[in-house]
This record gives C-alpha cells, sequence and structure tokens, in this order.
C-alpha cells in the first residue's frame, strides 16, 4: 500500500500510519482515499488533493452535525462556512484566511459539546500545512473545484460498540423528550434494544468520556428505557415495512440474534426472508442461553414479531442440513443464504468421566435450554458449575432459583481474569453463590453412575497465554474433592458449522465458517455468515452487527452480482483504527454528577423466582442521565 506522504495524526506519524495501513489491508484493498482530515490531525497519501476544499467540507459537516443549543458553535460554525466558501468561489481575501484561524479558536474554547471543541486542531493543521495553498489560492481569486469526499462521525462509545450505534444521538432525544424518534435512531444499528437493553456487555460504557469524570452514562438502561417505553405505551414504531419488495428472497438458518438481525435489515431494504430455526421458538442463545430473570420471554417475543413485520417468516423445527440442504434451498430459488447457526455446543473442561453418562451431569448449554422450558434438568442441593464467564454465571443462578441451595463456581484463574460481566459476579455474590478461584477440575466422582463429587486440583498463575492472561499451573500435590449433587461445565461453546456446510474448505480448524470480514461473504459466493458461527462464542451485540453488515452485502451480491466493501466502510475501519477513546485523557474538572441506576430486586427476594431482576429507569431518572452526556462527537472527511 502507498505510504502516507504527511501523516501529523496527533502527532505520531509512524503509528498513525500503521494504523491506517492496517486498516486499509483489512478492507482487501489499496487505500481508496487521497487525504483524510479529522480530530486528530491529518494524513495525505496523494498530493493532487485540494487541501482548501477538504477543509471547506470539514467546515461544513461540523456546521451540519452542531446541535444548535450553544450561540458560539452555531453561529461560529455558519461564520466559518461563510468565510471558505467565499474562498472556494474566488472571492476571499488575506484576511479571511487569518479569520477562520480567530474564529476556530473561539469555537474551540466556548462550544458545550464536542463538535465544537474538536473544531480548531484540525482546522489550524491544514492552515498551517498548507498555507502556501490557502494564500495562492486567496491571491489567485482561483475558484476551487469540488472534490469527492466522503464524511464520518463517531465518538468514543460509537467506536466501541461493534454495530456503532450512533449513542449521542438517541441519548440527546430522550434529553429533548423526542422517544420515538430517539429509539428509531438505535434501530437503524440495532434491532433488538429491548433485549441488548438489558444484556448487552456494554464496551460503550467502557469507552464513555464521561467515566473519566465521575462515572459512565448509563447507556445500556437508557436504551431500555426507550424500548420499555414503547410497548409500556404502545407508540407504533416509527420504522415501518416498505410498502413494495422485491422478487428476490434470501434464505436464514438460525433465528437467533445475527439471523434476526440480518433479516430485519434486509426487510427494511425491500427484501423477503425465511428463517430456519431448529428450535420450537425464535432468539437463539437469547432465549435458550440467557435465564428470564434477566431477559423476559416477553422481550424476545415483541422483538421477534417486529422482526417478522418487516417481511420475515420463521419455520420452526427444520434442521438445515438434515431436513433440507443448503442446494436445495438454492433450488428453492433463494438468492442468497446467510448461516447464523451460533455455536450452541459445549466445549469439553478435560476431565476425567465428563463423558461417562453419569446421572446429574448436565453441560452449561443444556442446563439453562431446559430451564427456559421450565424444567429442573438437575436434582439435588449442592451443585458445581466449572466456568467464568457468562454462561456460568447464568448457570449459578439459575440453579438458586430451581431449588439449589449450595452452589459452588470453580474458576482455573482469579477474579480479576474472569470474563463475565462484572455485574453479574457482583449479582452472583450477593445471591449466596460461593466463588472457588484457582481451582480446575479433574475427574468425576461417582456412585453407582451417579455424581457424588469433583477432584479439583488447586493452580497457580504462571506466564500469560495467548489471550493475554496468565496461564493457570498445576500445584503439585493440592488434590482435593468437592461433595456436590450435579456438576455443569460452562467453559465454552463450540461451533456446529460442519453439519449445514460440510466442505472442509469453507471451515476453520475450529469449525467456524471463513467468510471475508468486512463483507461476511464465504467461499460459495451466495453463502454469507455471520456471528458466533464465524467469530466462535462472542456478544449479543456483536452477533447483531453481524446480521446489520451481512444484510447490507447479501443486498449488494443481489444487486451487482459481486461484493466489495463500501468506501463508508473503509473509512469508519480507518477511523475506528486510530483509537477514538483515550483512556489516559485528563480533565481539568471533576465530574459532579451521579449516575442513574435502577432500581434492583433485594437478593433474598429475587432467588425465588425468575421475575427480572433489574427495573427500568423512570422517566425522571431517564432525562437527568441523559444530561449527563458529554456529546463527544468526533468528526473526519476524506477525500476520494
Amino acid at each position: 500500500m502507498k505510504a502516507p506522504l504527511l501523516c501529523t495524526w496527533e502527532g505520531w506519524s509512524d503509528q498513525a500510519a500503521g494504523l491506517f495501513a492496517t486498516a486499509a489491508d483489512d478492507s482487501n484493498g489499496s487505500m481508496p482515499f487521497k487525504a483524510l482530515l479529522g480530530w486528530k490531525g491529518m494524513v495525505v497519501w496523494d498530493e493532487t488533493a485540494d487541501a482548501v476544499d477538504l477543509l471547506r467540507v470539514y467546515l461544513e459537516k461540523v456546521a451540519n452535525e452542531s446541535c444548535g443549543q450553544c450561540t458560539p458553535c452555531r453561529e461560529g460554525t455558519q461564520r466559518l462556512v461563510s468565510i471558505i466558501n467565499r474562498i472556494c468561489g474566488g472571492q476571499g481575501e488575506l484576511a479571511d484566511i487569518d479569520e477562520i484561524r480567530r474564529m476556530a479558536i473561539f469555537v474551540s474554547e466556548a462550544a458545550r459539546c464536542d463538535v465544537g471543541r474538536c473544531l480548531a486542531p484540525p482546522t489550524l493543521e491544514i492552515l498551517d500545512r498548507f498555507a502556501d495553498q490557502f494564500v495562492a489560492t486567496v491571491k489567485e481569486k482561483r475558484q476551487v473545484p469540488q472534490q469527492p469526499c466522503e464524511t464520518t462521525v463517531t465518538a468514543p462509545c460509537i467506536s466501541a460498540c461493534p454495530s456503532n450505534v450512533d449513542i449521542p444521538a438517541y441519548v440527546e432525544g430522550i434529553r429533548m423528550g423526542n422517544f420515538a424518534q430517539a429509539l428509531a435512531r438505535v434501530r437503524q444499528d440495532c434491532p433488538m434494544p429491548g433485549t441488548i437493553g438489558r444484556v448487552c456487555v456494554r464496551p460503550c460504557e467502557a469507552s464513555c468520556r464521561r467515566g473519566r469524570l465521575d462515572e459512565p452514562i448509563a447507556i445500556r438502561a437508557l436504551k431500555r428505557f426507550l424500548a420499555d417505553n414503547e410497548m409500556r405505551t404502545g407508540t407504533p414504531s416509527l420504522q415501518q415495512p416498505p410498502e413494495v419488495y422485491k422478487p428476490e428472497r434470501v434464505a436464514i438458518v438460525g433465528a437467533g440474534p445475527a439471523g434476526l438481525s440480518c433479516a430485519y435489515y434486509l426487510g427494511t431494504m425491500g427484501y423477503h426472508t425465511t428463517i430456519f430455526e431448529a428450535q420450537e421458538t425464535a432468539g437463539g442463545m437469547a432465549t435458550y442461553g440467557i435465564p428470564s430473570y434477566r431477559l423476559p420471554r416477553n422481550i424476545m417475543d415483541y422483538e421477534v414479531a417486529d422482526v417478522e413485520r418487516m417481511g420475515a417468516e420463521i419455520r420452526y423445527g427444520v434442521n438445515v442440513g438434515e431436513d433440507i440442504t443448503l442446494d436445495a434451498l438454492g433450488k428453492e430459488g433463494y438468492r442468497a443464504i446467510f448461516l447464523a447457526v451460533g455455536a450452541p455446543e459445549s466445549s469439553k473442561m478435560r476431565c476425567e468421566g465428563e463423558d461417562a453418562g453419569y446421572e446429574c451431569f448436565m453441560t452449561g448449554i443444556h442446563f439453562l435450554a431446559e430451564v427456559s422450558r421450565g424444567r429442573r434438568p438437575v436434582e439435588g442441593k449442592k451443585l458445581v458449575v466449572v466456568g467464568g464467564g457468562n454462561v456460568a454465571m447464568d448457570c449459578v443462578r439459575s440453579a438458586l432459583r430451581t431449588g439449589f441451595t449450595d452452589v459452588n463456581l470453580l474458576y482455573r484463574r482469579t477474579e480479576a481474569e474472569m470474563p463475565a460481566d462484572p455485574q453479574e459476579i457482583e449479582e452472583a455474590k450477593e445471591e449466596g453463590v460461593k466463588f472457588h478461584y484457582l481451582v480446575a477440575p479433574v475427574s468425576i466422582v461417582h456412585t453407582e453412575g451417579k455424581v457424588s463429587g469433583l477432584e479439583c486440583q488447586r493452580m497457580e498463575l504462571g506466564e500469560p497465554d495467548a489471550s493475554g492472561r496468565r496461564r493457570p499451573v498445576p500445584v503439585e500435590g493440592s488434590n482435593f474433592v468437592i461433595d456436590c449433587d450435579a456438576i455443569i461445565p460452562a467453559v465454552g461453546q463450540i461451533c456446529v458449522v460442519d453439519c449445514v456446510l460440510p466442505e472442509e474448505d469453507s471451515l476453520t480448524r475450529w469449525k467456524t465458517l471463513i467468510v471475508d470480514q468486512m463483507t461476511f461473504q464465504s467461499r460459495t459466493p451466495s453463502v454469507f455468515g455471520g456471528g458466533d458461527c464465524i467469530t466462535g462464542p462472542a456478544t449479543l451485540i456483536a452477533a447483531l452487527a453481524a446480521g446489520k453488515k451481512a444484510a447490507r452485502h447479501i443486498a449488494q451480491y443481489i444487486e451487482q452480482g459481486e461484493c466489495q466493501p463500501t468506501i463508508p466502510e473503509i473509512l469508519q475501519t480507518l477511523v475506528n483504527s486510530c483509537g477514538v477513546f483515550e483512556p489516559d485523557e485528563d480533565f481539568v474538572f471533576d465530574g459532579i454528577t451521579q449516575r442513574a441506576e435502577p432500581a434492583v430486586l433485594p437478593p433474598g427476594t429475587r432467588i425465588n423466582d425468575f421475575s427480572e431482576v433489574e427495573g427500568c429507569l423512570s422517566l425522571s431518572q431517564a432525562i437527568k442521565e441523559s444530561e449527563r452526556c458529554l456529546r463527544c462527537y468526533r468528526i473526519a472527511v476524506a477525500v476520494k
């Protein structure tokens, strides 16, 4: 790839150039841009890029993104647009260049949100780096032709979200009381706000700049507020199905989050979809793997109905690969197929006796699925769960609600290395789950074919492994036995794509589907894939994001006969690769507001049944919480 001629992205040219190069390589092509200007500086790949016009596009974008609620930004950006357009029209004066500089500094110092605050650095950068070009344009009264450009708007929270939901926009909508419009903004990138508003792992909150002041914005809770408000009031969704659908149809295998998301967005683009689901209801792991005390079934039912309203038909009890093949789907006239089969099987915990078929030994995935059907799949009072992720947390907490009184969780590392959501860990502790760290299973103890205990070995942490976490190392002579009535391993999940698409050259050695990382197209052009079946077990929001992005490229394949990353996608990849969130950023003042927290059922009450533990923010809480948002938008413009 062509190296940048100039790279001043916040003063670390070598690092920035490397990040840009990596992003371009990931987009499967050469750099499609001549220059880029953004909040951290600029990059130039082609000297034919016109700096004057680039600044014009940047200033116009800033003005368009200004919320208009503070005078300096509203009036100042419009003034800047007027000046730069005068220069580009061949009517500028040398004093105009100084006026742009002065006005940019004024807006940055006086603006109340980052749309204006971030204006000065890139403006001054391009004026300084290309001073001769600006002066020559003014002196020669040159009319500057408009060059093709692409713009993008991001924020630390947007960049951290796998689906790039415009979080500041919907938070602002809540603040203004425009709930329907705010929810419509969420659904542009996340079709299941009621679900995500309850169970998302919140990478956005980890990157929220407000957290550098006091506490992050309650982004997940605000999303849930919008979804619950629509359900409670019966407000019609602003996203309506197309009046006319296209003749082409798409088959989707799996009605989990990725499949439902793909169907939803294909529906908004006018494509009918048929979802083939092996189970008796939709939702995948969101239904069969997340207990109803976290995600009530009526929420999933509501959002599945919304997907159907967009033109999806769901056929239950169909095992693709057994009842029907992918080839047969193609012969039935489906123009494309999206595989969203998830990772529904449990990994082995490498423990002696786990394949012996002992009574009261059940994998975490199977246990949660049975609990979701209202059953008590294993009997007893004392339970051991092995694992440290969210599935393990769901297992131990569900076990308490199904009658176990002594619930123990074994994890081979320490709490600091646990991948589970810290909130889930804390709530499990509150409910009485006993945590045993630096312990690994060795052998299942049984009596006449029924679980009676688990032999374990103590561990200590050694050097970091491939995950970056310190590797657990057995401590010799430390074996001991935990007496128990049942054992549930929850140590990971594996994919089953080979049951649907058996061709070995289409799969990785982990049996995940090989796809293009930006288009989600497999080695069979008409077959796409997304979610856990391409990544291995990941997050629900990542699955929804994959479905959304795949839908766009499925439409591209149907309409154009091929798939290529789009210019907006490549620009977004470039911008995200630069690190939008700065974890070491210092503020000149301390935060003074507390984060809004929803009501939570007390531990002694909530373990009695599967009633939802966490409540919804009240109207006053939601509006007050939305006012804490710093509106940290970042703007970048690229010359094509």
